[in-house]
């Protein structure tokens, strides 16, 4: 198989492209402009699968932006393998578009509440996926997959999720909000589930890729414990937050996201993809290894 790998630069494309090395294929990870139709059709010429990971993941970027790279980006993902005749597209979408759900883990089956669609990196990636799910609709050999929240090494830049990691593993983060809680999952996990859904996946279908439900108190324990830092105590509550963002003193996307516990089932993957997540404790240790290491260099 020759597989093009976009955002192979990234935390969650290095570790896909990895893998699909490891499985024997050739991978090419060039790095293009995905705005650069031109650019696209030549790398992505020739070849079997397309991995399209790389998508503008934050909370305080321009919105115009994350727009442009997110959804104009993927349409010109789903044009150029139309094109040329690429065989599959694998679409990395996030757990996002798929919940989360009051009381319980969202599925497949589910979508975000309303207010969240005003965060835009959400909504792109919403757009994104419906434009990936439309193109199926119409013929093109597309599949969806949707990580949780993944951690491990190579979240370098950092993403959001590295920031906090940092934060808790350094001791500057001591406080947590108490409404709300993350699945987390091993990165590796996440990269072998593309594969999975490359030779598994029903095209037009979506799977979640997770890990494992932890309140943030939970998440915020085990990553201090591994740093050896006391752990965050100072609960606050989502009002307090809220009331933070609006005199902008908290990221307000951030919290409009943590407004409820953003738990995922990964069942649908387990059973029709054989996704077996492993736990998330060694991920864990090596992302907190890795963001202490850079915070002792001046970095995040």
């Amino acid at each position: 198989m020759k597989a093009y790998v976009t955002g192979a630069s990234g935390f969650v494309g290095g570790h896909v492209a990895r893998e699909l090395a490891e499985l024997g294929a050739e991978v090419r990870t060039e790095r293009v402009d995905l705005l650069d139709r031109a650019e696209l059709r030549r790398v992505i010429e020739g070849c079997d699968a397309v991995f399209h990971v790389a998508a503008l993941y934050s909370y305080d970027a321009d919105p115009r932006m994350i727009e442009r790279v997110n959804v104009e980006g993927t349409q010109n993902v789903i044009e150029a393998c139309s094109r040329t005749g690429v065989k599959r597209l694998v679409h990395t979408s996030t757990a996002g578009t798929c919940g989360p759900v009051a009381g319980r883990s969202a599925t497949e089956d589910d979508a975000p509440p309303a207010w969240e669609l005003a965060v835009p990196y959400k909504r792109t990636k919403r757009d994104a996926e419906r434009l990936v799910l439309d193109a199926a609709a119409h013929g093109l050999d597309a599949v969806v997959v949707n990580p949780t929240t993944p951690v491990g090494d190579g979240d370098l830049k950092p993403t959001p999720t590295g920031r906090m990691i940092a934060g808790v593993a350094s001791g500057r983060l001591r406080a947590y909000l108490a409404t709300t809680g993350l699945n987390i999952v091993d990165v590796r996990d996440v990269a072998r589930g593309h594969a999975l859904a490359y030779e598994r996946g029903a095209a037009g279908e979506r799977y979640l890729l997770g890990g494992v439900n932890l309140s943030l108190a939970e998440l915020f324990a085990a990553i201090a414990d591994l740093a050896r830092r006391p752990r965050p105590s100072i609960q606050v509550p989502y009002a307090a937050a809220a009331a933070a963002a609006r005199i902008g003193l908290a990221n307000r996307d951030e919290v409009r996201l943590a407004r409820l516990p953003m738990y995922f089932s990964s069942a649908k993957a387990q059973a029709m993809l054989g996704y077996c997540p492993g736990p998330v404790t060694p991920a864990l240790a090596r992302a907190v290894r890795e963001a202490s290491e850079m915070v002792g260099k001046g970095g995040a």
